[in-house]
Order: structure tokens, then sequence, then C-alpha cells
């Protein structure tokens, strides 16, 4: 029997695509044999999942998990929306955003973590769904969020099942009041799903966006013909719009409509009876950012066939 060595597993992860803990069983199971091992994850389903790796995955869920002080988004990626109404799917997303609650966001982290009811780490459980289900996978981003004293309110947009959906957001609020401010909170998460900020406060506002966004506003309001030291003034007061459009305190509360979010917090904090202080926020819309392949069926058909389509 060959030695069972770290090279050799590697050896077969890298051939197979199969997970690290099913590839250390295969060679078990084979006396170290690397080609029967081979066969044996292909018998057992396992070795199919690196054909996928190449395949776009858009679809899939949002997670979300929150516990007092600290609340956790991931996003979990699969090829099509069928998979997001699998119910083992489901439970894999709402198991990694607990796990992302209690050990952080650093994905790498969150892979090497035992996956709760199962021998296999969190990537190799994955990697075992790729196989199962038959659709390439990823765990694609998390992010976690704390306060030292007050809540992490959650919502859930477009929830197909309790903690998974297409849009989570996150809202960390810092208060001495208590439950007092929840309501509140979820509300403002309601907000940030509609509104989709991009950053808390005027501050932090990221300066080459800044100084990009008024080199185009100058451009435009050159067009109008007015000496520069009104062109200051105009660039100045489009700028508060652009504010209004990305950052979330200047941003018109959308449950009533009319008032400023920053507005709506200090409101909050005279209710309650104590200081509050809108602290972040997380929003992932689900395929955000991913680019779709677009398939040419007649192509592809051509393709195979061996011949030019016309």
């Amino acid at each position: 029997m060959a030695e069972i060595t770290a090279a050799l597993v590697k050896e077969l992860r890298e051939k197979t695509g199969a997970g690290m803990m099913d590839c250390k069983r295969a060679l078990g199971e084979t006396q170290g044999d690397l080609e029967s091992a081979v066969d044996w994850l292909r018998k057992k389903g396992l070795a199919a999942a690196a054909k996928k790796a190449g395949r776009v995955a858009s679809e899939g869920l949002v997670g979300v998990a929150v516990k007092g002080t600290a609340g956790a988004l991931v996003e979990v990626n699969a090829e099509t929306d069928f998979v997001a109404r699998n119910e083992t799917f489901q439970n894999f997303v709402r198991t990694v955003a607990e796990l992302a609650l209690a050990h952080g966001d650093d994905i790498e982290k969150l892979k090497s973590l035992p996956f709760p009811g199962s021998a296999r780490n969190l990537g190799d459980e994955l990697t075992h769904m790729i196989a199962t289900i038959g659709e390439n996978m990823s765990l694609r981003r998390a992010k976690r969020l704390t306060v030292s004293t007050g809540i992490v309110a959650s919502y859930m947009h477009s929830a197909l099942a309790p903690g998974v959906g297409k849009i989570g957001v996150l809202v960390a609020l810092e208060s001495t009041a208590g439950d007092k401010v929840a309501t509140h909170g979820r509300n403002l998460a309601m907000h940030v799903a509609a509104a989709n900020p991009r950053y808390l406060e005027i501050g932090s506002v990221d300066a080459m966006a800044l100084e990009r966004e008024r080199g185009v506003l100058r451009e435009q309001a050159k067009a109008s013909g007015k000496p520069d030291n009104i062109l200051d003034k105009m660039v100045e007061g489009r700028l508060k719009k652009f504010y209004e459009d990305v950052v979330l305190l200047e941003q018109v509360y959308v449950v009533d409509g009319e008032s400023r979010v920053a507005r709506i917090v200090e409101d909050a904090a005279k209710e309650s009876g104590a200081p509050l202080k809108l602290a972040g926020f997380a929003r992932f819309a689900l395929g955000e950012g991913i680019e779709k392949a677009e398939s040419d069926f007649a192509a592809e058909v051509a393709a195979v066939a061996g011949v030019k389509p016309h």
C-alpha cells in the first residue's frame, strides 16, 4: 500500500476537483493507488465538480444571520434559480451565514471551518454539493457587522425561505436603548434594500469617485456658458444631489418619502430616550457585478456538428 501523503491528496484533488476529505477517503479505500482513487471518486460522483468549475454561477441565494450586537451576510452562487429552491442548498446558505456570524467574514477561513453535521469542512462540503446537485457553485462573499452596544438589524427582500433570499441587508445601530430601536433598525434596513446607498456619510465617500463626479458635473455646467465663479456654485449644488443619491444619511427616507435618513435617526433617538448612531450597513444583491455569459445556441449546435452557422 502506497503511503497516503499530503502531496498525493493534493495531486488527486487537482486531478478530480473533489474535496480534500473525499480525496483522503478515496486513497484510503484504494490503498493509495492514484488512478483507482480517481475511479472511486468518479463512481461516487465526486469527481464531476471539476468539470463544472468554469461555468458562470450568478444565481443562488443571499443568506443572513443576526444575534444581538452582530450580524452576517453571505452570498452563495449557483448556475440556476432552480437550485435556489432546493432545500439542501437553502440549508447550506443558512449554515454558512451562521458560521460567518460566529467566526467572521474571511472567506478562506470560513472554507476551512468544520461544517456542522458533516465530516467535511465548509469548502469541501461545497465541492460535495457541486458534485451532488450538478451545478457550479461558489461562496462569493461575506460581511459581518458588530456594535459594542446596540443592535444589528436585518431585512431580506424576496425571501425564498427564512434567512435566505435575493437582497439581504444589515444595519448597525449603536444605542443603549436595546430593543426599543429594533423597529427603526428593520425600517432602515428596508430603506437600504430599496435605495441602495454606496456610502454611510459624506465623509466616507471615496475621494477618487468624488473627484470624478465633480469633473463630470463641471463639464456639464460649462455648457451653460456661465463664468467660473458661477460654475463652482453650480457644481457644488449638483454635488448635493449626488450625495442624496449615494450617501445613506443624506437620502430621502423611502418609508415616508420626505425626511432625510439623518433626521429619522435623530427622531428615533428622541423616541427611544437614548443617543442613537447609525454605525454601518451592508447590502448584498444576488449576482450584482457578475457578468453573465450570453449563449448563442445556434453557434453551440454548429460547433458540436462541426459546421459553420449561417
